[in-house]
């Protein structure tokens, strides 16, 4: 099998990789990107039906290409992701090679690069950049399979829309973004729904006249780094409650119960036909309206000490959840569920890379995307660097950074 050189190698062409991909071509330096998929933008494109962002547009700001619509305070829809990605890549023509998948990367016998191994080729570099992300595969929990045959059970990243579900009740077992999104469709498509919560937090659409991500730059909350978390693994903690639906809405489970949604506590275990749950629904609701309530304060402190002029707001938020009545088991057949949508996130897989390079929790050990073997690097791991790290907002930062590394450290190779 025949080796080929290149100067840097770009494991991954998602957003993360584009915008290395981009920053490397202003450099003039050779490179290659190895994307597994057959098109731009394949992560977006398995997004359900009525997918969108919860970031506005005007924080799409991937390096030499912010967002330039008329609606910068919208929210792009699926289809409209992945068409900004393409244009993107058609500003400067990424040497993406799709359907190349990696199975391993290792470094070379003089430990001066490293080899990068696919199905039919290898790559030798002394640079390389792996942005495949943090989110690469389903985490479901392993007791799915005491659910009974004949219910139907699917990740979120399988479900497109209401319509493609078997008719019945609808388990959805998450309350992070996607679980919340799915809900609320599902609900509004005329289905009973039947929600499992957690510990994701929300935070308003918005408040005091600006959208809340707004808020949270002034607030310097998308701009935490790692190393000011009480612990790594706070790193993982669920994304909070929002949606970009119909122009911005937020997302609150008390409305939810109003409306119709039966909540349910975390959910533990299946025994015999019954999911097992948590008596923990109130401690979450409480620990989601803290949360949001906190974040106003905090708003509400930085207005009085930026002196800005902003209109007041007075926040009466709903109850219902609380008159929910905490149960321990529900039984499925009884209940008539026929599917469970599993809104459990996603996990990540490194163990390709054949390197002494993870964690505890096999998690790249790098900062700021800078790892001790000179020439490996990461990019667009979710809060590889700041919160803002895995967002359209904060990967040209952190690609940035990264460039300047390879250009003070290797020659440039036309």
């Amino acid at each position: 099998m025949a080796t080929e050189q290149r100067d840097t190698i770009i494991i991954g062409g998602g957003q993360a990789g584009l915008a290395m991909s981009y920053l490397l071509t202003q450099q003039g330096r050779d490179h290659v990107v190895l994307e597994k998929s057959k098109r731009i933008g394949e992560s977006w494109r398995q997004r359900w039906d009525s997918f969108t962002l919860v970031t506005p547009n005007w924080q799409l700001k991937l390096p030499g290409f912010p967002y330039q619509g008329n609606d910068p305070d919208g929210f792009l829809t699926r289809d409209e992701v992945v068409a900004y990605l393409q244009d993107y890549a058609d500003l400067f023509a990424p040497p993406i090679r799709f359907g190349t998948e990696v199975i391993s990367l290792e470094q070379n016998d003089e430990a001066n690069g490293y080899l990068v191994y696919t199905e039919d080729q290898v790559y030798e570099a002394p640079n390389v950049v792996v942005t495949v992300g943090t989110f690469q595969m389903p985490d479901i929990p392993d007791f799915s399979h005491k659910v009974p045959d004949e219910i139907v059970q699917m990740h979120s990243s399988e479900y497109k829309n209401p319509a493609a579900l078997p008719a019945g009740k609808v388990l959805v077992v998450g309350s992070g973004q996607s679980g919340c999104q799915i809900a609320q469709e599902l609900h509004e498509n005329g289905r009973q729904v039947y929600l499992c919560t957690g510990s994701a937090g929300r935070l308003p659409r918005r408040y005091r006249g600006k959208d809340g991500m707004w808020w949270a730059i002034k607030l310097g909350i998308v701009d935490e780094t790692v190393d000011e978390l009480d612990s790594p693994e706070e790193r993982f903690d669920a994304n909070p409650q929002i949606s970009g639906k119909d122009g911005g809405q937020d997302i609150n489970l008390h409305q939810f119960a109003r409306d119709g949604i039966r909540l349910l506590g975390h959910l533990e275990d299946f025994e015999n036909g019954q999911a097992v749950l948590e008596t923990d629904l109130y401690e979450n609701l409480a620990a989601g309206d803290e949360q949001a309530k906190m974040f106003r304060q905090g708003v509400d402190k930085y207005i009085e000490k930026a002196g800005l002029d902003v209109p007041e707001e007075n926040v009466t938020e709903p109850q219902d959840g609380y008159d929910q009545d905490e149960i321990k088991r529900l039984d499925l057949k009884e209940a008539g569920i026929s599917t469970i949508l599993w809104a459990t996130g996603f996990d990540w897989d490194f163990s390709w890379i054949d390197l002494p390079i993870l964690d505890e929790l096999d998690y790249p050990i790098q900062e700021r995307g800078v790892t001790e073997y000179p020439g490996l690097y990461f990019l667009g791991l979710h809060f590889m660097h700041k919160l803002k790290s895995g967002l359209f907002l904060g990967v040209g930062e952190d690609a940035e950074h990264i460039a300047q590394h390879i250009a003070k450290h290797t020659l440039v190779v036309h």
